[in-house]
């Protein structure tokens, strides 16, 4: 497959991966007040009014050739349930980072976010012959840490004053990332993972 990467959409035993457009405005907003996710401070999801802003962006992005965007549907009852992106595409060197990622709180640490994970990984490695995958998060998010640190992937280092947050504060950043050399490894963790899970 050429690259940089385009839309596509990826299916799994649990979740579905399809490109953002506007029509699923009203659906993420639903997704998003399942459990006020705006309010978590140290992310950069949308208040509902302000989510056809987040996906006009989202789009721009795309159209710019900078990100591309998903939505996730869960499959046991087809309904969106959350985001994610190819983001941070490096055009010399086959290299991009997943992120932007957020889930409606009721789907949250349940199979559908290693499935998402192991869909995009599988094609960034095994489609798109990408050399690394990146993941970032808030240093203080260590839910988020510790979820990245499961998937496999190591710790490059903290980006210190990265990123200005909402509330006026200045975020440190930390960056994981899988190598092409470990994703095999890195793959058949998530599988393990997710046939126990079954």
């Amino acid at each position: 497959m050429d690259y940089p990467p385009a839309a596509v959409t990826l299916e799994g035993d649990h979740a579905i991966l399809i490109p953002m457009t506007m029509e699923h405005r009203d659906d993420l907003i639903s997704a998003a007040k399942d459990g006020e996710l705006w309010k978590l401070w140290y992310t950069f999801i949308p208040t509902p009014d302000k989510m056809g802003d987040y996906i006009e962006g989202n789009l721009l992005e795309e159209k710019q050739s900078k990100a591309v965007p998903f939505v996730i549907i869960d499959k046991s009852n087809h309904k969106i349930v959350g985001v994610t992106k190819y983001l941070n595409i490096e055009t010399q060197i086959r290299r991009l980072e997943i992120g932007g990622t957020w889930y409606a709180k009721s789907v949250q640490r349940t199979a559908l976010n290693t499935e998402c994970k192991l869909l995009l990984l599988k094609h960034a490695f095994e489609s798109l012959s990408c050399v690394a995958v990146e993941f970032r998060t808030h240093w203080l998010n260590h839910l988020s840490r510790r979820a990245i640190e499961r998937l496999g992937a190591k710790m490059d280092g903290v980006l210190r004053n990265h990123k200005l947050m909402a509330d006026g504060s200045i975020r440190d950043t930390v960056v994981y990332s899988v190598l092409n050399t470990e994703w095999l490894a890195v793959k058949n963790n998530l599988l393990f993972k997710l046939n126990v899970r079954i």
